[in-house]
């Protein structure tokens, strides 16, 4: 990812209902969710979720797929571990030990009942 890209995605993630969107997404893997679905859960209207959505995608965050009559909407992980990567790539000056909290953090792990949200 170049910085032009990263000033794209960080730009559509500075939004409060985008950003909800996109946990909302991780949250839901693979499978997505359909965008009836998302609307409900963020108590907003359809052509409101439909503008978020919009720059969601032209930031390259989330992918769409027609199912029947809906429209799925996935995070697009590979768009989302660039962006990481961007942030982490000259990580603490040679010292890579002070960044492993971050990238254990970032790691897929099923989280335990206890784990905060």
């Amino acid at each position: 990812m170049d910085e032009r890209q990263a000033i794209g995605a960080f730009g559509a993630l500075s939004q409060e209902t985008r950003l909800q969107i996109i946990r909302m997404l991780v949250v839901a893997g693979p499978e997505g969710m359909a965008a009836g679905s998302i609307a409900e859960k963020l108590d907003v209207s359809a052509s409101n979720l439909s503008f978020h959505l919009k720059e969601l995608d032209r930031a390259g965050l989330v992918g769409q797929q027609r199912e029947a009559r809906s429209i799925i909407y996935t995070v697009n992980y590979d768009t989302l571990s660039g962006l990481v990567r961007f942030l982490m790539e000259d990580c603490c000056s040679g010292h890579p030990e002070v960044c492993l909290p971050v990238t254990a953090a970032a790691a897929c792990r099923p989280r335990a009942k206890h784990d905060p949200q």
